[in-house]
């Protein structure tokens, strides 16, 4: 009986390391964060996500994303998402992944950080590990990503050279993403047909490498809410969604760090489909 216990204090506490782990990040990055001078960008955001997850075989799978970011909840671009990636299942708990995101920001907020006052591009790569486990009503998700990021520099007359401008190099970083996730079913053990549920996230962004500069601590989302089931394969989330950002530049008139502050909401809309079963 004493080793059942100890074994399960064992499992509580790996589950629970990751978030201790990004908790302590988040208070290493804050001491810079308070003592330096910096300017707050405050927004208004709403994110409309579909998420697509095919399973070709097994193992294998494809996922598809796409992410409308707007600012003011839904009257003005903030940003645009489009990924594609496949992804390997090791085991019922272990998993990987990899694939190409094209991303662009568009000019918003009162300190934007579109160059030129136009959207710029930017081209990135990814390799994921997800760890995922069961608590009871609770399934908790760990995933570890990798990111390679090629953002566009533009050239000064770039307003005159199409909505992306014109392009004369691209500026490579790198950048790690801890993310730590959950869904709570409220109506069973399992998360079923017609059933609601609570889902929730905390991702932490961390730049590192050549051209990152002062912005290692890129950024951290957090979000939370109710999911509704409507059958298996197709679900619909409505979260509250807080943004803190640091932006790579400084603002040019100040030199001062420039943080968005932005809160609103994120729509979700999950959808798969099983190929592996015909």
């Amino acid at each position: 009986m004493i080793s059942r216990i100890r074994q399960k204090e064992s499992v509580a506490v790996r589950g629970w390391y990751p978030l201790l782990l990004t908790g302590l990040l988040l208070l290493l990055a804050t001491p810079g964060f308070a003592q330096r001078q910096r300017l707050l960008d405050r927004n208004a955001i709403g994110w409309y996500v579909y998420n697509g997850d095919y399973n070709l075989t097994k193992k294998w799978g494809i996922h598809a994303e796409y992410q409308w970011r707007r600012i003011d909840l839904i009257r003005s671009w903030q940003q645009s998402l489009a990924r594609l990636g496949a992804t390997y299942a090791l085991s019922d708990r272990v998993s990987l992944a990899g694939g190409y995101t094209y991303f662009v920001t568009f000019p918003f907020g009162d300190y934007p950080q579109a160059d030129l006052g136009i959207p710029y591009p930017e081209h990135r790569t990814h390799q994921d590990i997800q760890l995922q486990d069961s608590y009871g009503r609770l399934t908790l998700s760990h995933r570890f990503r990798l990111e390679q990021r090629w953002l566009a520099e533009q050239a000064e007359t770039a307003s005159t050279e199409g909505p992306v401008g014109r392009i004369t190099s691209w500026t490579f970083q790198n950048r790690a993403r801890y993310q730590v996730s959950g869904d709570l079913a409220l109506h069973g053990p399992t998360i079923d047909d017609q059933e609601f549920y609570l889902n929730f996230f905390d991702e932490l962004f961390i730049g590192f490498g050549q051209n990152v500069g002062e912005n290692v601590f890129n950024q951290n989302r957090i979000s939370g809410g109710l999911g509704y089931q409507f059958k298996n394969g197709f679900q619909l989330e409505l979260n509250y969604l807080n943004q803190i950002l640091q932006h790579a530049e400084p603002d040019p008139a100040s030199g001062q760090s420039v943080f968005e502050i932005n809160n609103g909401f994120r729509l979700n809309l999950n959808h798969t489909l099983d190929f592996s079963r015909k």
